[in-house]
């Protein structure tokens, strides 16, 4: 039985309720479930996994709930590196790769079972079936999943008693997992910058996922927009809430913390606070991202003139921002290195610094110094996918060093920044920050932005807004 609160109002249950809420229950095995449509696809990523450990045992858990406060958990978010294995999202599982003696492997998955209604482990504390929802039976998720499915609560004994091939674990995701094996941190490492590496190109099914979650971004920013006299009104909160609603309504949630920063916090990279306010003649940043149902998630960024019109400065910024994001959307094709859309944003921006007299030229000495990084901040993109900062763990040489290939999906995102107290540009310039990004995918003969759908220029940020704003 579970552990009670400890100060819970009842000090126990009397045999009589126990044998009560033991009858009475309707048997609701699923037997109409069908296999998952990215199931075919999971197995495929398996299989290219399985290609580059043959022979060792491999272990990729799904996480477990974590404490936001006593007996409140945070939202149950899987380990990317799962779900992109498996499809599945429930928590407390694990992927196991077992070698075979004739090559490949085996893929099993470990799950939580559902409760018993034998005894009053699925009515009682605070992670039971009646408290948290019902759970899907071993039975289902091996339809669900295409793939047999096994007791979690043996697996860490299984895992400690296996012998016969190494093994490599994904650390940090489930304690009582790493625990039960005897690993190599380099190694184990390694099976994580794989995991990374395979989701650096995205198959079909992933790519229209992620058109999914842009075009819900799309209406979620005219959403935003529509109510911006709400945010007039009170704050940065009400876009934050806006934007929220349609994610809730669409998808699973957002992809990352809505960035929605109204005046001087749209110089700040990750302003989620959201508590300023929101003043017509500023400028809003607004940041945020869809994430569907599936974990997938878009990350767009437009900056809008709060009163409908940008000033002259403030346009003079937007331009300089939406030239630097052409010139690296242009570079965004087949063959290309990686690096060349960021080098191509950045050595625009550099040349305006050094234009208006904000760093010392000629432009290309201040951009192999990196002295415009002072007004850029951060770099002009990454790859997307489950994470908004997919493939984090993928190798140098795949990631920032590679090349560019289609199926491929980043962000352009070029900035600019001049801090509220930076005495080295005119009072003018300083709290403005304007960013602009787009999701794009490489295809065979360049890209395709998929966030096409909202306005870029400042011509057509304005109309937008003449059309839209509330």
């Amino acid at each position: 039985m579970a552990k009670g609160r400890k100060n819970g109002l009842y000090s126990g249950i009397s045999e009589e309720l126990s044998a009560l809420m033991r009858t009475g229950w309707a048997d609701t095995e699923r037997h109409d479930l069908r296999l998952d449509e990215q199931a075919p696809y999971a197995a495929r990523r398996r299989a290219a996994l399985s290609e580059r450990f043959p022979g060792e045992r491999l272990v990729i858990p799904s996480g477990n709930l974590k404490t936001r406060s006593n007996d409140d958990s945070y939202p149950f978010r899987p380990y990317t590196g799962y779900v992109h294995m498996t499809g599945d999202q429930a928590r407390d599982g694990a992927l196991v790769l077992e070698p075979r003696a004739d090559g490949g492997h085996d893929a099993y998955c470990y799950q939580l079972p559902r409760d018993s209604r034998d005894n009053d482990e699925f009515w009682t504390g605070a992670t039971a079936e009646l408290w948290m929802g019902r759970r899907r039976s071993l039975a289902e998720s091996e339809l669900v999943l295409g793939l047999p499915c096994r007791d979690v609560r043996t697996a860490a004994a299984d895992l400690a008693a296996a012998s016969g091939a190494p093994t490599r674990i994904v650390r940090g995701i489930d304690p009582s997992l790493e625990a039960a094996v005897t690993t190599d941190e380099e190694r184990d490492d390694e099976l994580e910058e794989a995991l990374s590496d395979l989701r650096l190109v995205k198959d079909d099914w992933e790519i229209a996922e992620l058109r999914k979650a842009v075009d819900s971004t799309v209406r979620g920013f005219t959403d935003a927009i529509g109510e911006l006299s709400g945010a007039i009104a009170s704050s940065e909160r009400w876009i934050e809430g806006t934007f929220f609603r349609r994610a809730r309504l669409e998808g699973n949630a957002v992809g990352y913390g809505s960035i929605c920063a109204a005046g001087e916090h749209a110089t700040i990279m990750h302003w989620t606070d959201n508590d300023g306010p929101v003043r017509p003649g500023e400028l809003l940043l607004f940041d945020a991202g869809v994430e569907t149902h599936t974990l997938y998630t878009a990350d767009v960024t437009r900056t809008l003139p709060i009163s409908g019109t940008f000033t002259p400065l403030q346009r003079k910024v937007y331009d300089a921002v939406y030239e630097a994001q052409e010139a690296g959307m242009a570079a965004v094709k087949p063959g290309a290195a990686y690096r060349d859309f960021h080098e191509a944003s950045q050595r625009h921006l550099a040349e305006r610094l050094v234009e208006w007299g904000f760093i010392e030229g000629p432009a290309d000495r201040a951009y192999e110094l990196g002295l415009q990084r002072r007004f850029t901040m951060a770099g002009t993109g990454h790859m997307l996918g489950l994470d908004v900062h997919d493939c984090a763990h993928a190798r140098n040489e795949e990631y920032v060093g590679g090349v560019l290939e289609p199926g491929m999906v980043l962000t352009v995102e070029p900035g600019l920044y001049f801090q509220p107290d930076d005495l080295t540009v005119p009072e003018e310039w300083r709290g403005i920050g304007v960013r602009i990004e787009d999701d794009l995918v490489v295809t065979d003969d360049g890209h395709e932005n998929l966030s096409a759908g909202l306005p870029r220029s400042a011509d057509e940020v304005e109309e937008w807004m003449a059309r839209f704003a509330g």
